[in-house]
């Protein structure tokens, strides 16, 4: 097939999304008498995406030999030819070799990062660098101390009641405070509407709501989830406790849509006079399988007297600028951001409170709500160290001991000198602390001054500036690619790596597929993230762990999960009798017609994600590395050589 140049492209597509022209197949010319229906360009730029997809990456053929697959340049020329459009996101690439450069060092595929990234690879190599040399500033010369991996902040749990807290407020961290701002700038989230809690992590979140929402009186809770999420899990079984009645959505096998009739049934009151009936909590789309769900089902349930709880922590890193948070206005929404990819996947959770909802919770005492602490806050004032003369890194849990709220990011409890760095950039001021060598006859009080000079500037310029600001540099990286570029990029990719992977087939078994893919297939509006298992040539599963054992030592990092709530019609039966399993015996055959029984089975997968730094080496990886099950013999000589990090052989 052709490919199409970048105005020609632009032309076939309104949007420039699609990879190549409408006329790829033209249609036969129509005479002037007939009468044409006509067509919704999105539609058809849609389906010609998923056709030319189909049909131009390795049409027509079959691979059963790993040794036989292109090579890495060779693929990667094809792709770019199916979609030209690729080329328009370089940027990304600049931005990987730049600021994610450990990422080639490593020659790590890291697909198994959900959430959003705070800072860069190379913004916390700096970071690193500066806090080792306060650290040697303040040692013995003789004796170099032994510097400790410190973090851009930690997390300080505290116990608190979730609706006083939104009602009165209290006392924040001029770290929390910035981190706040820059969060709701990125989302895209007013804070006229909203209110922001920062959470140990997702689930926390989850609890939270769950601890706090009013089902004496709202009773349902009713959630829609293709795979097992331990943040709902909690919230379900938290919720059952406060008397809910926790209900789900159901899922058609095999590309698991929504049972609509169903889920609307559930949603849909009978009753004309509007009473409020639950809790709502509706995935944008799966973080598993990447189907992506009808908005629709948000207004549906507002109109039927629903709280709308939106789990937002499986979208891509801008999908908030075309979600329309001020057209459906949520009650709840939580999202998770981490800290850097590739590197440090610890982070938080947000959870953000619609102000007028404030009134449908209840008051409780909830675990889970965290301080922000800047790493600053971490060491020991310059007189507290160790015998060589070392300063110490201040344990966590006597930070907690402490009246966090009467701490600021630029607290003289810290008593040695702070050099603080002010940088205006983009109509914005950022604050870059890098603590200095402290000088002869400099002190706290130096410090102060500095910092009360500081605090000025910030409140003459606060209504123009907005206040202080923290460079969250990979943030800042995605603000300027854009939604289009990031949702591009990973559309090309995730939807090449489906179509190989159908392409992978048994030898000498008449055509027996090496994977099976759950969820959406080769689609334009599917999610990064793919389902999957492997199978050998007698039709049986590959263990999902052992997949991704093998690949971790392949360097590519992959998850694995467990999909629920799956409907199969009629001429499926037989094929559910040997697909459903328990998560914890791994049994499969297992048929059941009692309720609690059938909730518990499901299907283990292997599940791939992809961030807005992934590129096409990564999604090759991990198709020729699929390929290798190809050999018969694969997982048996894997089998003795591959050791797990407690030194067990793996056993198959």
């Amino acid at each position: 097939m052709q490919s199409l140049g970048q105005n020609e492209a632009s032309l076939a597509c309104p949007q420039g999304c699609c990879p190549t022209s409408l006329l790829f197949n033209p249609p036969p010319p129509q005479s002037q008498n007939t009468i044409t229906k006509p067509r919704n360009s999105s539609a058809e730029c849609r389906h010609s995406f998923a056709a030319t997809t189909a049909s131009s990456i390795f049409p027509n053929t079959k691979f059963t030999n790993h040794e036989s697959l292109p090579s890495l340049h060779e693929s990667f020329s094809e792709f770019k030819k199916v979609y030209p459009q690729y080329s328009e996101t370089d940027q990304v690439d600049h931005v990987r070799a730049k600021e994610y450069y450990h990422l080639s060092f490593s020659n790590q595929s890291c697909l198994d990062y959900i959430g959003i990234g705070l800072f860069s690879y190379y913004q916390r190599q700096h970071h690193h660098d500066t806090s080792k040399t306060q650290l040697a500033s303040s040692s013995s010369p003789q004796s170099p101390p032994q510097y400790s991996d410190i973090p851009f902040f930690s997390i300080s749990y505290k116990t608190g009641n979730l609706k006083t807290l939104l009602l009165h407020g209290g006392q924040e961290l001029e770290f929390e405070s910035a981190m706040r701002r820059r969060i709701m700038k990125f989302l895209n989230i007013s804070e006229n509407d909203y209110y922001m809690v920062f959470t140990a992590n997702r689930t926390s979140a989850f609890k939270l709501v769950a601890d706090s929402y009013a089902f004496q009186s709202c009773k349902k809770l009713l959630t829609v989830y293709d795979y097992e999420s331990e943040a709902v899990e909690a919230m379900i079984s938290c919720s059952e406790k406060r008397g809910a009645k926790a209900m789900s959505a159901e899922f058609s096998w095999p590309r698991l849509r929504i049972q609509s009739t169903k889920l609307r049934k559930m949603i849909v009151s009978k009753r004309k006079k509007k009473k409020k009936r639950g809790l709502f909590v509706f995935p944008l789309h799966s973080r598993v399988t990447g189907a992506r769900y009808p908005y629709l089902w948000m207004s549906i349930a507002q109109e039927n007297g629903w709280h709308v709880l939106i789990d937002a922590c499986a979208l891509g890193p801008k999908d908030m600028d075309s979600f329309g948070l001020s057209l459906f206005q949520p009650d709840f929404l939580i999202c998770s951001f981490y800290k850097v990819f590739g590197e440090n996947p610890s982070g938080f959770g947000c959870l953000f409170v619609k102000k007028s909802a404030i009134t449908t919770l209840e008051s409780s005492s909830c675990a889970g709500i965290v301080n922000l602490v800047s790493d600053r806050l971490l060491l020991q004032p310059s007189e507290d160290k160790d015998s060589s003369g070392n300063l110490k890194q201040k344990p966590l849990s006597s930070l907690q001991e402490q009246d966090l709220s009467s701490l600021s990011s630029f607290s003289g409890r810290i008593q040695t000198t702070q050099a603080i760095k002010v940088e205006q950039e983009s109509s914005e001021l950022q604050i870059i602390l890098a603590p200095a060598e402290p000088k002869e006859g400099s002190g706290s009080g130096e410090a102060k001054a500095l910092v009360e000079s500081l605090q000025n500037k910030k409140a003459q310029d606060g209504d123009k500036n907005g206040g202080f600001n923290i460079e969250c540099r990979c943030l800042d990286q995605v603000d300027s690619l854009g939604l289009i570029l990031v949702t591009n990029r990973t559309r090309y990719l995730i939807n090449w790596l489906v179509n190989s992977m159908t392409k992978l087939k048994h030898p000498h078994s008449e055509g027996v597929p090496l994977v099976k893919i759950y969820g959406p297939r080769v689609k334009f509006d599917r999610g990064p993230a793919l389902a999957f298992n492997v199978f050998d040539w007698k039709g049986e599963k590959v263990e999902p762990v052992l997949v991704q054992k093998l690949a971790d030592r392949n360097n590519i990092s992959l998850s694995y999960g467990f999909l629920h709530h799956i409907w199969f019609a009629d001429k499926y039966a037989e094929e559910k009798g040997k697909l459903l399993q328990t998560k914890e015996g791994r049994a499969q055959g297992v048929t059941t017609n009692k309720k609690k029984d059938r909730e518990k089975q499901g299907v283990t997968v292997v599940t791939a994600a992809l961030s807005f730094l992934a590129n096409f080496e990564d999604v090759y990886k991990l198709w020729t590395f699929v390929a290798r099950f190809l050999d018969a013999d694969f997982v048996e000589k894997e089998r003795w050589r591959y050791t797990a990090l407690n030194q067990k052989t793996i056993e198959v």
